[in-house]
């Protein structure tokens, strides 16, 4: 790697902001020996752009000797990140190639049939006449030969060991804080109806332990494999058939790795199983800071690596839960450069959003949406939900107050779709959104404001929150929660010039800050200390409502009461009628919440367990 030629790959034709000192940074962080660099940056630092400079720096051929590792890979967890990436003009070097399923079979009769169920992968000895032509070859292959290749980070972990994608001399991860939890995701094994092929032929005993499940998965490979082997000596199979063999197959392999892991003395890895059900249920086995999973998966792949996150909140416990020695990694801290009254945070909170208080609180949370959205006249708002619980109770509630004509919801499967739709609209349309703290940009007017409605913490019913939370790493538990949080608050603001409020209405959220106040970046540490009450106007919802847009209001900035001043108008266009594509039902979405207990000690403070217990998301 060559960090020299740093400024020579920025992509872009002039800097902005911070971005030429973080490119210093970085440039300097390689130079005294480092093998990785964190790049902690702000939204709207040009991420993308750090992380194309930096790949630019990977050994070339020319500088290479034949067994010299050459190019860059850069990944991202997010597929919608990779989707920017493509439409990005200053990117168009970076060769992105996906997983199969994303490319349909070009064959006659085929065109709607995905690659991985095409011909080649349902007949046996198949010679495809035009697969120098099929799109996800092509694409593979000039993925392969470019200096660049991206994909996403799923794509990138399961071609380890690939012929195809070897290690090359540079990786870059964007969007890099979750690194740990992915790789928890990834390696985890569900074992259930939707994905053994084979499971009502199965007696699943009851897994109360570790070792048993390394028993019942030594007998359920055989099985598997029996099953698989059957399939593949058949000289056709349907599309059905086909998935079945790809399923077995990756279930094997998933299997095999828990088992050998499981048995190696030396691994770092440690296994919890979950079988809520009992006897004959389904059964999830889950690894914890899987160091060697990434070992094989991510830090085999290169020798130099880059990771970029707004959040990567402390570097000694990143480092600890990924596998890396500290010693080996620089933390490269950019700056933000917003003004911090163009992204003010409110204090709206209106009590605790656990479960056990809910039922309290959530009627006087729908209430200040309400107020809110009389505020912001003109204007469009996201509320992050948490769960669908939490968004069909809340949209219930919204359309009982006659505001149901401003609001739009999603559910699972149209997610996507209602999002991009509700980004199109003009106007003043709300989105209830569940698990959009990340990775979305709702710059300019998309949204001029919105509200987190739950402190985001992590499900203690899950056993590796509940086996950490056991340990006493209540410092990962806040944190992880103040992680999401400040990822919320970068989705209405995404320029120097933009801006956007947000309001933080369960309680929590304030003892997130005070929690996690040692891990806070000092850019949102800004923001906290000037957390203040707005000024809203009083609870009338015929005025939030979109048949009163011809009043004649307008979208204007919250303002602070216990400051004693008034901010500066939004600049919100008047609202227009009629634009709306909102008022569809809250109905059909699922839920599901975890009871919970509150304690408190015996001098009165309450216990870090007292707003934890959350519902499953």
């Amino acid at each position: 790697m060559n960090p020299d030629r740093i400024f020579d790959e920025f992509p872009a034709p002039s800097y902005r902001g911070n971005q030429r000192a973080a490119l210093e940074d970085v440039r300097d962080a390689f130079e005294e020996g480092n093998d990785v660099v964190l790049v902690r940056a702000p939204t709207g630092s040009g991420k993308s752009l750090l992380a194309r400079a930096i790949a630019g720096c990977a050994r070339t051929p020319d500088d290479a000797a034949p067994s010299d590792a050459t190019g860059a890979y850069y990944t991202t967890p997010q597929v919608s990140q990779l989707d920017d990436v493509a439409e990005d003009d200053l990117l168009d070097d970076l060769k992105i190639i996906r997983g199969k399923r994303n490319y349909s079979c070009i064959l006659p009769g085929e065109t709607d049939t995905p690659v991985d169920r095409a011909p080649c992968a349902r007949e046996k000895g198949y010679d495809c006449s035009v697969k120098h032509r099929c799109p996800y070859f092509s694409d593979r292959a000039i993925a392969s030969n470019r200096e660049i290749a991206a994909m996403t980070l799923a794509y990138f972990m399961r071609t380890a060991g690939s012929e195809v994608f070897r290690k090359r001399d540079c990786v870059v991860i964007d969007e890099a804080h979750g690194l740990a939890e992915w790789a928890e995701m990834y390696a985890a094994i569900d074992l259930n109806p939707r994905t053994v092929p084979i499971w009502d032929d199965l007696n699943v005993p009851d897994i109360s332990d570790v070792d048993r499940a390394v028993e019942y998965a030594d007998r359920l490979q055989n099985r598997c494999r029996r099953e698989k082997d059957e399939l593949i000596a058949r000289q056709e199979l349907d599309p059905h058939e086909a998935a079945e063999r790809d399923r077995l197959q990756e279930l094997i392999g998933e299997l095999d790795w828990f088992v050998e892991d499981y048995r190696d003395s030396e691994s770092a890895t440690t296994w919890v199983v979950d079988q809520p059900d009992g006897q004959g249920s389904g059964i999830t086995i889950k690894p914890m800071n899987p160091e060697r999973y990434l070992s094989h998966t991510v830090w085999e792949r290169g020798n130099k690596f880059a990771l970029l996150s707004a959040t990567i909140l402390n570097k000694a416990a990143f480092c600890r839960q990924v596998g890396l020695d500290p010693a080996n990694v620089a933390l490269v801290d950019v700056g933000h450069t917003f003004p911090v009254e163009n992204r003010p945070l409110y204090d709206v909170t209106q009590g605790k959003m656990t479960y056990e208080h809910r039922d309290e609180t959530l009627p006087k949370i729908a209430r200040t949406v309400v107020r809110v959205m009389q505020e912001h006249r003109g204007e469009k708002g996201i509320v992050h939900a948490h769960s669908y619980a939490i968004q069909e109770r809340l949209a219930d509630r919204l359309d009982d107050f006659g505001v149901g004509d401003r609001i739009r919801t999603h559910d699972k499967d149209d997610r996507d779709a209602q999002l991009e739709s509700w980004k199109a609209t003009d106007g003043e349309e709300v989105f209830l959104s569940v698990k959009m703290e990340e990775a979305l940009d709702l710059k300019g007017d998309l949204a001029r404001w919105q509200v987190v409605c739950k402190a985001p913490f992590l499900n203690t019913n899950d056993s590796r929150v509940a086996h950490r939370l056991e340990e006493g790493q209540w410092a990962w538990y806040y944190r992880a929660a103040l992680r999401t949080v400040i990822q919320a608050c970068g989705r209405v603001v995404r320029s120097p010039d933009d801006y956007g409020a947000t309001y933080l209405a369960d309680s929590s959220l304030l003892q997130v800050f005070d929690r996690a106040e040692t891990d806070t970046p000092d850019w949102f540490r800004e923001q906290v200390e000037r957390v203040s009450r707005p000024d809203l106007p009083e609870f009338d919802p015929r005025r939030a409502s979109e048949s009163a847009a011809g009043a004649g209001t307008t979208g204007r900035r919250a303002r602070s009461r216990s400051c004693g001043r008034s901010e500066s108008s939004s600049g919100g266009s008047p609202a227009s009628g009629g634009t709306s594509s909102g008022g569809q039902s809250a109905s059909g979405r699922s839920s599901g919440e975890s009871s919970g207990t509150e304690t408190e000690s015996s001098t009165g403070r309450k216990s870090p367990m007292a707003d934890v217990w959350d519902d499953s998301v």
